[in-house]
């Protein structure tokens, strides 16, 4: 296994607004000036026609049960920033209960799904995938359901992309982000 970040180190560093991402075999850290957020309220938009899957039922959804077979799946595309160093660092934080994946099932096996870090009323989303239509649309759905039962107040996203403003998701400021961040990790928000 390769040499993970220290659970500690990534865990002050999202505290402070900062994610880190492989690339070309080297660790960059990033702190964007615009982070994409996805409301936990009446703003979070599912698709009418995502609405009419969801009603059909197509996976099994399951939680941590198949975290770093996620990961896998999530960097299996032509250009990734998850190499063998993200994922022992992310195994690390999800052996320490912060990391978590949400996942789509079905007769097949593992279908999509997602995974992200969790502190205090913050989630911090890394990646997602799909092997079948819709499923890491639905593993969105039911981790913002997850979210609200939970008090969460925080859902980032790190960049937004047309993917995730049709669920409602926007850009903020640095600055409103901090403050946001702030309130999920310990403020009254």
């Amino acid at each position: 296994m390769s040499a993970a970040i220290p659970p500690e180190i990534l865990l002050r560093a999202y505290g402070q607004g900062v994610f880190p991402m492989a690339e070309e075999g080297e660790i960059l850290w990033f702190s964007p000036t615009f982070r994409g957020v996805i409301p936990l309220d009446e703003r979070f938009h599912v698709p009418r026609g995502l609405r009419r899957a969801l009603k059909k039922r197509p996976f099994e959804i399951r939680r941590d049960t198949a975290f770093e077979a996620v990961m896998r799946a999530c960097a299996e595309r032509a250009e990734t920033w998850i190499d063998e160093t993200i994922v022992a660092s992310y195994v690390g934080l999800f052996e320490q209960g912060f990391a978590h994946s949400v996942e789509c099932w079905d007769e097949e096996g593992l279908q999509g799904g997602l995974y992200g870090v969790r502190i205090g009323r913050g989630f911090f989303g890394e990646s997602m995938f799909s092997r079948k239509t819709d499923a890491s649309k639905i593993a969105l759905v039911h981790l913002v359901d997850w979210l609200k039962s939970e008090g969460a107040v925080l859902l980032d996203t790190q960049w937004m992309t047309d993917h995730l403003r049709q669920f409602g998701g926007y850009e903020v400021t640095r600055d409103d982000y901090l403050k946001m961040l702030g309130a999920a990790l310990g403020g009254d928000g």
